[in-house]
């Protein structure tokens, strides 16, 4: 039965983790930062040339800590509330308790805020004070920042980034205002409590930040700053909540995971904010040369969407309205590897081009195009949302990728089918390996979703669409009935991470349950253990569709690996690795 005792939704620690890496992260979708970090980051804010190019590091007024005070050692304790978003920290003596709160703020999501109170015991009359450590200062790697007037109380800086995406492209402007901390405060004699509030307002433009610095204002007079950000989170939280009877961990793995995803996509009702998509670090993360550089793989299409899409349509659709506006970009990579219609890149930032620090993963990683047009078939089927395709630019997508698919590929006169060469499939431990059983399906799928749609919307089906996707080759070995992971696979080779057993789940690629089984059983030993995380979660689902209770709840039992403590994040491997999953 589950563990009554202790709250699984929130993550408590008697003390911080050495690895700043692995501390508690607040965000919203426009605003993130781990706590205590001199930096946050602002959705589709980048800065650097293309294979340069990297979330703009934000100077971060929340890089406040209070300090301990040698004289009266108060224990300290650190908690992540995932119910409310909030990181809280609390020092408690026999004299008093302060506690620091800590968000970025739910609905009003250009702001982020922190609060300290301080409470006196009862017996105490002496003053307390809180010292404060408070490191800011107004530098940026990455944006040319100027000094603005004072507003309303609020210090102001504004200025853009250094080096555009692609020559001549937008380079964002960021503007914040913050209230100024002290380095201490205090509960004078005749208080029991007191609260000080403190915002940071960050937008693309004065008149933006202004208004959402003046609205966290008025929050804060009528007492309802943090109230309204927990009661955005507890909206949210109505709309999808798992929950289970089970181990402690497994239930804090749920609540861990649903938070990280959920903080990160854009709240219902938020007009005129673009959506730059989901990274696989999270907006709080992203630097250069860390975390992935905040660029998007195919982990939001593939991994984040179906999730998303399930339980909150809205932010699914603004997810591939992102994927719509960068498809300029697409076509541009497209065309300059020399084939037709769109190839979405390896990691995408703010233009759709390709930004993957490293050629290898752009040039032959190209299983990212289908995977994309599978969350627009997936959200097709889900919502019946036809205005996204006929309207908003979903149907000229679909078609691009489709013509993409139908250039990359290639007659093969003696097996009597095209073939996709050169390619580098999910399994990154080979590269320029000819029918990627993974890459063609996918492929496949994209080109029967496309002829769907054309169908609906009574428009003439190319021939090429269903010629190539009746004939392109997913490789299978009718002896051993399995699937080779490529042209030439050898059994028994290493593999990165779940590759095949993709085809079963999530691509429903047609097979009998022998196959099924063959596949799982053949890349199950030779897959690398601690591989990319959402490896052996794609095992589990295959054994659990073969009614393997045992085997599957194994395969779990290697994600756990993946989920740090205390606060149940994912870190991603080293830096300087584009490849994630």
């Amino acid at each position: 039965m589950a563990d009554g005792k202790e709250d699984p939704a929130v993550f408590t620690s008697a003390s911080l983790p050495s690895d700043p890496r692995l501390l508690a992260t607040v965000t919203n979708a426009y605003l993130g930062t781990r706590v205590y970090r001199d930096i946050l980051h602002v959705n589709g804010v980048y800065n650097g040339a293309v294979g340069d190019t990297h979330r703009a590091d934000v100077p971060s007024p929340l890089n406040v800590r209070m300090v301990v005070p040698a004289a009266d050692s108060p224990a300290e304790t650190f908690a992540l509330d995932t119910r409310t978003g909030t990181f809280s920290h609390v020092l408690q003596s026999t004299d008093y308790a302060a506690t620091q709160q800590i968000y970025a703020h739910h609905s009003l999501i250009h702001l982020m805020a922190f609060s300290i109170t301080i409470q006196r015991s009862a017996h105490v009359t002496r003053p307390i004070t809180v010292q404060l450590q408070t490191p800011f200062v107004t530098k940026s790697q990455d944006l040319d920042l100027s000094q603005g007037p004072d507003f309303q109380g609020a210090h102001y800086v504004y200025g853009k980034t250094l080096v555009p995406e692609v020559e001549g492209g937008p380079r964002p402007t960021v503007h914040m205002l913050w209230t100024p901390v002290p380095q201490a405060l205090t509960l004078h004699g005749e208080e029991r409590e007191q609260s000080w509030e403190f915002l940071t307002a960050v937008a693309e433009s004065e008149e933006e930040v202004k208004k959402s610095y003046s609205e966290g204002l008025a929050l804060i007079a009528a007492g309802s700053l943090h109230s309204s950000h927990a009661q955005a989170w507890a909206t949210l939280w109505q709309g999808c909540c798992i929950d289970l009877d089970g181990p402690l961990p497994l239930r804090q793995a749920l609540y861990g995971c649903l938070y990280y995803l959920l903080s990160a996509i854009p709240p219902r009702g938020s007009p005129g904010f673009l959506f730059h998509g989901i990274s696989p670090g999270g907006l709080s993360n992203g630097t250069q040369g860390e975390d992935y550089w905040g660029h998007v793989f195919w982990d939001q299409d593939t991994w984040m969407f179906p999730n998303i899409l399930l339980f909150y349509p809205e932010a699914a659709r603004a997810i591939l309205e992102y994927r719509i506006r960068t498809l300029e970009g697409a076509l541009h990579n497209a065309q300059e590897q020399g084939y037709k219609g769109a190839k979405f890149p390896w990691e995408s930032a703010a233009t759709g081009r390709e930004v993957c620090p490293e050629d290898i993963y752009g040039a032959q990683e190209i299983h990212v195009t289908g995977d994309v047009l599978m969350a627009f078939e997936q959200y097709y089927c889900t919502t019946q949302d036809q205005k996204l395709f006929r309207e908003d630019g979903g149907w000229k997508l679909v078609g691009a990728v489709a013509q993409y698919w139908c250039s990359r590929m290639e007659w093969s006169k003696e097996e009597q089918c095209y073939h996709i060469k050169g390619v580098m499939p999910p399994d990154e431990y080979h590269h320029q390996v000819d029918n990627s059983a993974y890459t063609n399906a996918v492929a496949q799928r994209s080109l029967n979703f496309a002829a769907d749609v054309a169908r609906d919307f009574l428009i003439p089906v190319p021939e090429e669409w269903v010629d190539c996707a009746q004939k392109v080759k997913v490789p299978f070995d009718a002896e051993k009935k399995y699937h080779p992971e490529y042209d030439g696979y050898s059994p028994g080779e290493p593999v990165k991470q779940a590759d095949v057993v993709l085809l079963g789940f999530p691509l429903m690629h047609p097979m009998s349950s022998e196959v099924r089984r063959n596949d799982l059983e053949m890349y199950e030993p030779v897959t690398e253990l601690d591989g990319p995380a959402m490896t052996w979660s794609m095992f589990a689902v295959g054994w659990l569709e073969l009614k393997e209770v045992q085997r599957a709840q194994s395969q779990l039992n290697k994600c756990f690996s993946n989920i740090t403590e205390p606060f149940k994040d994912h870190p991603l491997q080293p830096p300087l690795q584009p490849c994630l999953s």
